[in-house]
């Protein structure tokens, strides 16, 4: 098991309109008080946290800039000397200097909590393996919501949750609880 003692914690899209209720069911309702937990610990040791917003051009997006749901969370909000990357796709690496940030700060590790698990999260992942880093995705740190499948059939936010797990592990990250984490 890795030390995570040079790792740096990216929180992806801890927002305000991720927090407001949503007409679908989602998982994993201690997720923020995991990633809570992770920053805490992040923090208290002097290690490298990178907070990764989402704005979107899109005038009906809860994350377009200039209104509150774009804003970080209270709890999640970044210090001074803590990285913001901005994106505007799922990919938090598309588009935003944060590889550029990584490389520059000699960070080759990375661990990674938030929100959507099958979105942002999946997206961002995938694309760290590709670029040679190694990451681990804090599982109980994430959630999603259900969603319509192609038949147009309800699917738990549970079930997107563990198959979006499933396709990061072991390929692209080693997924591991809040706890496991904070152990190693």
């Amino acid at each position: 098991m890795q030390s995570y003692k040079q790792s740096a914690l990216v929180l992806i899209d801890m927002q305000r309109c991720m927090s407001q209720a949503s007409s679908w069911p989602r998982n994993n309702p201690e997720a923020e008080d995991n990633m809570a937990r992770l920053l805490t610990a992040w923090r208290a040791n002097n290690q490298t946290v990178i907070h990764v917003r989402h704005l979107s051009s899109d005038p009906a997006s809860g994350f377009r800039p200039g209104q509150s749901g774009a804003e970080f969370q209270a709890r999640f909000y970044p210090l001074p000397h803590e990285h913001v990357a901005d994106k505007h796709v799922t990919d938090a690496f598309s588009g935003s200097g944060l590889e550029a940030y990584l490389r520059s700060q000699s960070i080759r590790e990375l661990v990674v909590a938030g929100v959507s698990t099958n979105y942002s999260v999946e997206a961002t992942v995938r694309s760290a393996g590709c670029l040679g880093f190694i990451t681990t995705v804090v599982s109980d740190a994430c959630f999603t919501f259900a969603r319509l499948d192609l038949n147009k059939k309800i699917c738990s936010a549970e079930k997107i949750h563990l198959m979006s797990l499933s396709n990061l592990d072991g390929e692209y990250a080693q997924v591991l609880s809040t706890d496991a984490v904070l152990k190693s």
